[in-house]
This record gives C-alpha cells, structure tokens and sequence, in this order.
C-alpha cells in the first residue's frame, strides 16, 4: 500500500469509497477540484439518478451528447461486446433493474431475467455522441470506475501531484515508478486472501460475485445474452496500463478467457472458477496461497 508517511484523502463518489493518497496533504483547491471531477462524472454516467445525462436514454430515444471521455468508453465497450459475443454490454441496465438493482434499490427480482438488446438494434455510439431508437437503460459500470480513476489521476499530475495512490473500493492505480504488493481478496471470505501480487506503474482492478450480491444468488455480473449472472467464474484481476481498461477486463474475464483477451490488449490476468481452480497469464507477476 502507499508509502510511510503519506496523507489520504477520502471520499464517496459514484456509489463507492474512494481514497487518494499523497506525499504531501492536498490543498482545499485541489481537494474541491477532485470532488467536481467526480459529481460531474456522476451527473453524466448515473443510471441511478433521473437528472443524469444517461437517464435521458431510459425515456426517449434520441441523441445524447455526452462529456469527452464518452469516446473512448464507448470504443471499448464496442470492442468487448464483439469479443464476448454480446455477453458484456452497456445495455445491461434493464436486466439489472429487472433483479432488483435499480434506483429505488429494492433487491428483489421483478420477474425472471431480462437479457439486453442487441447493441446493433438499438444503440450507434460515435464518439460523444449517443443514439437510440427505443428507450434503454445504459450502465457503464463495468468500466466507469476505472476511467473516472484516470481522469483523477490525470488532474493530479495536471496540478502538479505526479505521485499519488487511487485505491477506489480495492481498484487500484499506481502511477508508479514503485511497486507495491497487493492482497487479492478471496472470493468468499473478505477478511482472508488467496494470494498477493506486486501492482508496478498501472492499475489492478477486480471483480467478484460476491460483491453487490443479493438474494438467492443474485449478483451484478449479468450475462447480456440471457439477463442472468454468470455462475461459472467467481473473481477476476486484471492489470493493465490505465484502470478503464483494466476495469473493463476484470468484467470481461467472466465471459472471455484470458488469451482470447490477449489477443487485443496487452494486459496481465488472474480468474478464479467457481470449480475451485485457477487461471493466468505468465506475466501475472504474484503468489497464490496453496
């Protein structure tokens, strides 16, 4: 974890705790500045909230122009949903509300599961630039967090804090030069870990079951083909250059396996089976506890 010595500054944003760790306390100045950052990344990409930019594509179908990380959000997303055959999609949303997890919060299914519509049917993604032609609920979760870490961290080193640490609810980003040894928490028991792994310059982000889960084995990463959570796969890490895409690929491990996923992107791996085995790639630089 960050260095000795080192000051944190913690907050809530986005659904979820965040702390942002530097050498020296940041200023009132940049302090307000990193929360705008969030609230404003919030009032775009909430489906959570009715005044969000993406709450308007929920209504009425039309054009929404979004902020200027939209393109390279919806680049990946693209590229995802073609590897996964449509399983991962930021059409999500609806089968998400569907079991429970929606504004209000409920977490109790409304019916059986919803699988999301064809992207190609309902959605054309240019750039900013948002289009539909029936009302949807877009979810961007999957890679949302890690791209507002970036943008973070981008408005640091711009203010002057090259150094500093983003740890976003165990998503980390380390702009580096030094490496740090991470725990990788165990899938089914949060106060143990079944490994530990050295996060150089990049980010490591994860994503388990066990999280947001709910009910009678209800949980938030649902298979856009059929609505339904994914059974076979219980955790993954992924380690990448920037954490929107290390982000993404933690979710996309529990559709694609791991060299399928390196064919387009350069990034290191870990997926943990519901079967109790476990799979990486050679150069997911940790240890695995027997």
């Amino acid at each position: 974890m960050p260095h000795p010595g080192w000051t944190h500054f913690g907050f809530d944003g986005i659904g979820t705790r965040w702390e942002i760790s530097t050498p020296s306390r940041l200023s009132g100045e940049h302090r307000r500045g990193l929360l705008a950052t969030v609230e404003k990344y919030d009032a775009a990409w909430s489906r959570f909230r009715p005044d969000s930019l993406i709450a308007n594509a929920a209504r009425t179908p039309g054009r929404i122009e979004l902020p200027a990380e939209a393109a390279a959000l919806g680049e990946l997303y693209g590229t995802l949903y073609r590897l996964t055959g449509g399983a991962m999609t930021p059409l999500i949303g609806g089968s998400l509300e569907r079991l429970g997890y929606g504004a209000n919060y409920t977490l109790r299914p409304g019916g059986a599961p919803l699988h999301a519509p064809h992207w190609e049917d309902v959605l054309d993604w240019q750039g900013t630039a948002l289009t539909t032609t029936a009302p949807v609920v877009i979810d961007v979760g999957a890679a949302g967090k890690g791209q507002l870490a970036d943008l973070l961290s981008a408005q640091l080193r711009d203010g002057g804090c090259a150094e500093h640490f983003i740890d976003a609810s165990g998503d980390l980003l380390n702009p580096g030069p030094d490496p740090m040894v991470v725990a990788l928490e165990h899938p089914y028991d949060p106060t143990r870990a079944i490994g530990t792994v050295q996060l150089g310059a990049g980010a490591l982000c994860a994503s388990a079951a066990n999280r947001r889960a709910w009910g009678d084995g209800f949980h938030h990463v649902l298979d856009g083909t059929t609505g339904a959570p994914v059974r076979s796969v219980v955790a993954s890490w992924a380690m990448a250059g920037s954490a929107m895409v290390a982000d993404a690929l933690a979710t996309a491990l529990f559709f694609v396996d791991g060299p399928r996923l390196e064919q387009e992107f350069d990034f290191a791996w870990l997926t943990a089976y519901s079967d109790g085995h476990a799979e990486y790639s050679a150069d997911f630089e940790g240890a695995l506890f027997s």
